[in-house]
């Protein structure tokens, strides 16, 4: 935009205002309007600046105070100026439109002049493009025909070369072809011994030519038979020279070989391999290693494993012969597989055939002498090891002999299946493994029970007859169930299925194994359990018998009384003899379902039924033992009421329930009897709050309280009681009752309460009798039979007072 003195002069100058000229550039509306009243209003710009600095209140008291003159004096002449002005804008307007108009002509006819330009180049282009495609294609074509003449070039100088060789190899054969045997006239080539790898080369191709024509000349129907037979004369004469010649190069790769001289057996090696894919000389080379000619080192294999006493040899001492042997062993393969590396162009082939000389000879010949497999049928004694020294052996032997397979294969063995060769070495010893394991098993058991028993002689014997003259049992000479031996059977077992796993690949197979080991265990078990249970019955068969003899004795005095003690205390003894080997019993199965749960369990899943047939083995295995378990504790039951019924016949006079009516005060404690009977139980029963746990438990306290119950009521309706008597009898169903109460057994408690109610009937006067009745219905049958036993029942004529009462 141009500046006021710009716009100044083109006033003065000229009629005209304003320019296009003002409108280019950075236009601005304010400067333009600043410019055009800078002539009439001068001091526009200065007010302007002004306006910025005074705030609204200065501009309205400037507005009243000139209120009276006018707010712009000049307007008259700006408003001229904008009439002006506006004129002015308009021509501008027509005038720029003009040029506008007039530069779209030119536009238009130079873009169709351009688009005329663009359309005579694609033209050009588009035949540039289809000559380039034309020129390609010709080369293209060019090309393939020099291809082709190429390929026929290569093609004739193959031909060429393959005839060139062919008419020497003919000249060769027909050299061959003279009289068998007679080698003397042939070319120099086979003779020299700088050239024997072209000879081996030469030899090779002339008998594979000769025999492939052989067969030909077999199959044909019509043929030359002079042809034929001058080929068989060649094929002859060829053999026999390459049978001398593999002879020969032998000798020089043996000579090679004790000097370790690498480069001439790499020579010879490389030249063999022409003959049979150089078998023969892998072979050789294989065969003549010391490890399998020196019959020392097999000896020395046998002493390092076994040992100078081979009957001897433990499991441990095993394992580390072996472990020593084959690090040997390894050793000398991988610096065997050095040599071989060095030598042989197919350094893999040899190694798989030395690796496979070192299992079939060496390993198979040390297993030999070291896995004598036993007979079923005939055991060997427990004092050589039994059968677990054999299966010890085997699994070491096993697990040693697959980590030198691993180690070989680590070192190289070619394309053999080292892992499957190890297991055929041991093919023999799987095919019965199972059956072996069980034996072992039931051998193992049968002598821990035979040692066991022997034990229990000893001890009877050097106890003698002292025990039983003081009542012990037969039982207490006799092996107890222990915890201990259960935990032995089990580690067996644990042992065996570590060999089972061992031993099984497949998951199938190591399920079908445990789950026959298993059930070897549950088979032990469950005998050690049930017979240990019927040894402890014995001590109460025997209490039983020494009772029953003192109920038919008629002796008395101080001999009965001690045989009575005597059988008494051989029913305590069994009792917790009993008691104890029903805890050592629930300890054992315990140990047993944990064993399973933390074991067996995961090894039977992957054959479908398996885990459900142990589980349902082992509930049956256990059954046995708890029908032993069940018979016992019903013998317990009888010889502690046996001993309860003994106490209170023994110890309860007449006269604790029927005092004299002279004493003035009554005794409030318990009878004698009470207290001897409550004494006992808390005495005996103490073992068995200690093996009974659960259900079983509650069971046999519930049993126990309610034969308890049936024993006193019995006891009690041979007495005749008073009224002080029957405060007695009842501080003795209290004193009974406060001790059932440790039972836990609400049936047991209900019916020793109810038993206290009841004795109301000896205390309470005959008219209120029938009182008793009304708050618990339940008592009146055992009522009934008590009131019967007060000493006034007849005297006060109480059955005829009471028969309404019954109505």
């Amino acid at each position: 935009m141009k500046d006021a003195t710009t716009i100044t002069q083109k006033s003065a100058s000229s009629s005209l205002i304003l320019d296009v000229d003002d409108f280019k550039g950075d236009f601005s509306f304010d400067a333009l309007f600043g410019n055009l009243v800078s002539e009439t209003l001068p001091s526009f710009k200065l007010e302007e600046a002004d306006s910025e600095a005074n705030d609204s209140m200065q501009n309205a008291t400037k507005y009243s105070q000139g209120i009276s003159s006018p707010l712009f004096p000049d307007v008259e002449k700006l408003l001229l100026l904008f009439k002006d002005s506006c004129k002015e804008l308009v021509e501008l307007r027509k005038q720029v439109d003009g040029r506008v108009h007039n530069l779209k002509k030119d536009v238009s006819v130079q873009d169709k002049k351009h688009r005329k330009t663009l359309a005579e180049l694609e033209k050009g282009v588009d035949g540039l493009f289809e000559s380039f495609a034309r020129l390609d294609s010709r080369i293209s074509s060019v090309g393939q025909t020099a291809a082709k003449i190429g390929d026929h070039l290569q093609s004739a100088d193959a031909q060429r070369e393959t005839a060139s060789q062919t008419i020497e190899l003919i000249k060769y054969l027909m050299e061959f072809n003279s009289s068998p045997g007679d080698l003397l006239e042939i070319s120099p080539l086979f003779s020299d011994d700088s050239r024997v790898a072209e000879a081996a080369s030469i030899a090779q191709k002339l008998r594979s030519f000769a025999e492939e024509d052989i067969g030909r000349q077999g199959i044909s129907a019509v043929g030359n038979a002079t042809a034929s037979k001058g080929l068989e004369v060649a094929v002859a004469n060829l053999q026999d020279y390459c049978n001398e010649l593999e002879n020969r190069l032998l000798s020089r790769f043996d000579a090679a070989s004790q000097k370790r001289e690498l480069t001439g057996m790499a020579e010879c090696a490389k030249i063999l391999s022409q003959f049979n894919r150089g078998t023969s000389a892998m072979q050789h080379y294989v065969a003549t290693r010391p490890m399998f000619i020196d019959v020392e080192v097999m000896n020395a294999d046998t002493r390092l494993v076994l040992g100078d006493q081979a009957a001897e040899a433990s499991p441990s001492n095993v394992a580390g012969g072996l472990s020593s042997l084959y690090k040997e062993i390894t050793d000398t393969v991988r610096k065997e597989a050095a040599t071989i590396t060095a030598v042989f162009p197919s350094p893999s082939e040899v190694m798989s055939i030395l690796v496979q000389r070192v299992l079939e000879q060496r390993i198979t010949s040390l297993l030999d002498k070291l896995l004598v497999k036993p007979s079923l049928m005939n055991l060997p004694s427990m004092e050589e090891g039994g059968l677990l020294s054999y299966l010890r052996i085997l699994a070491v032997a096993y697990e040693k002999t697959q980590e030198l397979a691993s180690d070989l294969r680590a070192v190289g063995c070619g394309d053999l299946d080292v892992e499957g060769l190890t297991e055929s070495l041991f093919s023999s010893h799987k095919d019965e493994y199972p059956e072996f394991e069980q034996a072992s098993l039931r051998q193992l058991y049968k002598a821990k029970m035979e040692e066991l028993q022997a034990e229990g002689h000893r001890i009877s014997d050097s106890s003698g007859t002292i025990g039983r003259s003081k009542g012990s049992s037969i039982a207490s000479s006799q092996h107890q169930l222990s915890v201990t031996v259960v935990t032995e059977f089990v580690r067996w077992n644990e042992e065996a299925i570590s060999r089972c796993n061992l031993f099984s690949s497949q998951p199938a197979t190591l399920a079908t194994y445990v789950k026959a080991v298993f059930t070897c265990l549950l088979d032990q078990i469950s005998q050690y359990i049930a017979n240990g249970l019927e040894r402890a019955r014995e001590s109460l068969t025997e209490a039983a018998n020494l009772r029953e003899k003192f109920v038919l004795g008629t002796s008395v005095g101080r001999r009965a009384t001690s045989a009575a003690e005597t059988a008494a205390a051989a029913g305590e003894s069994g009792f917790r003899s009993f008691m104890v080997a029903v805890q050592r019993s629930g300890s054992s199965v315990a140990v047993i379902q944990q064993y399973f749960a933390n074991s067996i369990s995961r090894l039977l899943l992957p054959v479908d039924g398996a885990h459900a047939a142990s589980c349902e083995e082992m509930a049956t295995a256990m059954s046995r033992g708890e029908a032993s378990a069940y018979k016992g504790l019903q013998q317990c039951i009888e010889t502690v009421m046996a001993e309860v019924e003994r106490l209170l016949s023994a110890e309860q006079k007449a006269t604790d329930y029927r005092l004299p009516d002279d004493e003035m005060l009554p005794d409030h404690r318990a009878t004698n009897a009470c207290s001897r009977v409550v004494n006992y139980l808390s005495r005996v029963l103490e073992s068995a709050f200690t093996a009974l746990e659960g259900l079983n438990k509650q069971a046999f306290l519930t049993e126990l309280g309610n034969r308890l119950h049936k024993v006193l009521l019995n006891h009690w309706h041979k007495f005749t009681f008073n009224p002080s008597g029957g405060l007695r009898l009842k501080r003795d169903i209290t004193e009974y009752g406060e001790f059932v109460r440790t039972f836990n057994t609400p049936s047991v408690d209900e019916k020793f309460e109810l038993l206290g109610i009841t004795a109301n009937v000896f205390i309470v006067a005959p008219e209120s009798l029938s009182t008793l009745f009304e708050g618990t219905p339940s008592i009146r049958k055992d009522a009934q039979r008590f009131i019967q036993l007060r000493d006034d029942y007849k005297s006060a004529k109480l059955a005829s007072k009471l028969s309404s009462l019954w109505a």
